[in-house]
């Protein structure tokens, strides 16, 4: 599976979220990585990344998972998931996961060097300035805390945007705090998270901004419905959407 010098292989993570809830999300990005001059492909076999079993202290059931995804993908010559979080995982966990098995050891670091999150695979690797997409209006993005914070993305996408005519980015304040969701720990701890995500939307309506964008679908779901709660006329969407010009479907959570 390994491309040429000027059309690179791209094994897709779908990641588990858009599978089941925001299609829309890979299709977007297969377009933007096809528009960054590379062939992609989705493997079949590929499942979740392994980070709800991770996070909980399940090591035999993520080492499987983990064992599944780099054969899934070894082929390849990157592997790109829409997702800080999904990617963070492949990238940054799957080397400690296999660190006293030599041969696996081996096999997780040479994956995890291929591995990028969408936005920043386009800008830091193949070094894409500018989108054809047009006309988002006004939008702010929530940087999430797993693609911020493990992988250094926040400048990639907000220059993505900038690219495009009609679009104004309204910066919110502490774009860069938590929402709350983390994953289980929305779950663990739903009064903390329910006050950080209070907090979180009342930034977001600060902005004065139409659209709420970011790159976790995670993070997403957790806002737009809690905005939908509070009767807000924010919508929300993932940046692959906007960047790749299909926003013809409803946004996530629906129409207020």
């Amino acid at each position: 599976m390994n491309g040429t010098n000027d059309r690179p292989t791209v094994g897709l993570f779908v990641t588990c979220l858009v599978d089941l809830f925001r299609p829309v999300v890979g299709f977007a990005a297969v377009k933007l990585i096809e528009d960054a001059g590379c062939a992609v492909d989705v493997p079949m076999a590929q499942t979740c990344c392994g980070q709800p079993a991770y996070n909980s202290g399940d090591r035999a059931d993520t080492r499987a998972i983990a064992e599944n995804t780099i054969r899934a993908f070894e082929g390849f010559d990157y592997v790109v998931a829409p997702s800080g979080s999904c990617a963070g995982m492949l990238k940054k966990h799957y080397p400690a996961l296999f660190k006293d098995d030599p041969a696996w050891g081996a096999r997780a670091k040479a994956f995890s060097a291929k591995v990028h999150e969408l936005v920043s695979f386009l800008v830091d690797v193949r070094g894409m300035d500018r989108v054809t997409a047009a006309n988002a209006g006004a939008v702010t993005y929530h940087d999430s805390c797993s693609g911020l914070r493990e992988l250094g993305i926040r400048d990639q996408p907000r220059a993505l945007l900038a690219s495009m005519e009609g679009t104004e980015i309204r910066e919110m304040p502490d774009a860069d705090v938590c929402c709350g969701f983390g994953g289980t720990f929305c779950v663990k701890y739903p009064d903390v998270s329910n006050a950080i995500v209070e907090t979180k939307t009342r930034t977001i309506e600060a902005s004065g901004a139409e659209t709420l964008l970011a790159g976790d679908l995670g993070c997403l779901m957790n806002m737009a419905g809690k905005l939908k709660r509070q009767g807000s006329r924010v919508e929300a969407r993932h940046v692959a959407e906007v960047l790749a010009g299909m926003t013809d479907t409803a946004p996530i959570g629906g129409r207020g």
